[in-house]
């Protein structure tokens, strides 16, 4: 595409090709009223030895979520280039005007970054932002791990996530990185509006990308930082950049990562009118198709009765609504069920 192939306007100061450890900042332009001239710096630290894969990782790509800001960040402090085979690339902090104001969307723009790509060096500063992802970054990747929660719009089980992928041998590979990060839960998803994801941009140019939801309700999780900071070193592992075993085991028993898949739209319980929702179960619990998932209420109105809503189809709460208050059309939501190999052709 014309967008990708273009210069980007945010300038760099890290040799990518450099052994050693470097610790800086892209500089994304932003005049503003006060600052004609104005940047924002976005942390940038890339650990590198020799030759060997190439891992990225990002996190704070909506500025609600904590938990892949905290992780990426201490292994930035932390990893040694004599501990290493390759290259890690790592932005704890990628959308900070966002982490800054502690929302999802940006507010320079009001755009939510991970529906921009693969952007626009002369677009809006979201859009800009996605560029540079994509056109600058993306292209030294091997692997990408992109580390969300359910930021304030959710509650989310602990998990990994990644599209179904029609080529079986990355499908095989992409599940395979999965089972390495050791997250309780894999989730193969269809989302909405996914072609303008940075995991559609990452999948586009034959990267393995795995994707995170590590919490949510505006809150730092701590099991979710847990499960975060040891993922990507068993992804450091399980790619040969460093060395050691991946450690999957789960509390409570569990041998490794459970596969699983939210694939058709009945999995998505959606709020078909404006109220206050009331849940039934928490995340991560077994849900039945038919079983009550939770009430509307509409408390501005003298005696009228709850909105009744039922899960659709057998599973476990994946998703769960993190604010009371919802909106018609909001998913208050998402089972997902036990992964098998086909996939709906739409």
């Amino acid at each position: 595409m014309a967008n990708s192939e273009a210069k980007s306007r945010i300038a760099c100061e890290i040799d990518f090709e450099r052994d050693g450890r470097q610790a800086g900042y892209a500089r994304a332009p932003l005049s503003r009223n006060n600052s004609g001239w104005g940047t924002v710096e976005i942390p940038i630290t890339v650990v590198k030895n020799g030759s060997g894969p190439t891992v990225l990782l990002t996190g704070g790509v909506h500025g609600d979520e904590y938990e892949g800001q905290i992780a990426i960040s201490d292994l930035a402090r932390r990893l040694r280039p004599e501990e290493v085979q390759g290259r890690v690339i790592m932005l704890p902090a990628v959308n900070m005007p966002a982490i800054q104001s502690d929302t999802r969307l940006s507010p320079v723009d009001g755009r939510d970054i991970n529906r921009c790509f693969p952007g626009d060096p002369r677009g809006t500063f979201s859009q800009m932002l996605a560029h540079f992802l994509d056109s600058v970054i993306l292209p030294m990747a091997d692997i990408s791990v992109d580390m969300h929660t359910a930021g304030h719009s959710y509650d989310s089980t602990p998990s990994t996530n990644m599209h179904y992928l029609a080529d079986p041998a990355m499908r095989a590979r992409t599940l395979a990185a999965a089972e390495a990060f050791g997250a309780p839960h894999n989730v193969v998803f269809g989302g909405v509006d996914e072609g303008s994801t940075f995991t559609s941009c990452v999948e586009g140019r034959g990267i393995i990308s795995l994707g995170t939801e590590l919490g949510g309700w505006g809150r730092v999780n701590i099991e979710g930082v847990r499960i975060g900071k040891r993922g990507i070193l068993n992804v450091l592992k399980h790619m040969g950049v460093i060395e050691g075993t991946p450690e999957t085991a789960q509390r409570g028993g569990a041998a490794g990562t459970r596969h699983m898949m939210v694939r058709e739209a009945d999995a998505y319980v959606t709020a078909p009118r404006t109220g206050l929702f009331e849940p039934t179960h928490y995340v991560g619990e077994e849900v039945r198709k038919g079983e009550t998932a939770g009430w509307i209420h509409f408390v501005e109105d003298v005696d009228t009765a709850p909105l009744e809503l039922f899960y659709r189809r057998d599973g476990i709460v994946w998703f769960g609504a993190g604010p009371g208050r919802v909106t018609r059309g909001d998913a208050v939501a998402v089972v997902m069920e036990d992964y098998n190999d086909t996939w709906p052709q739409h």
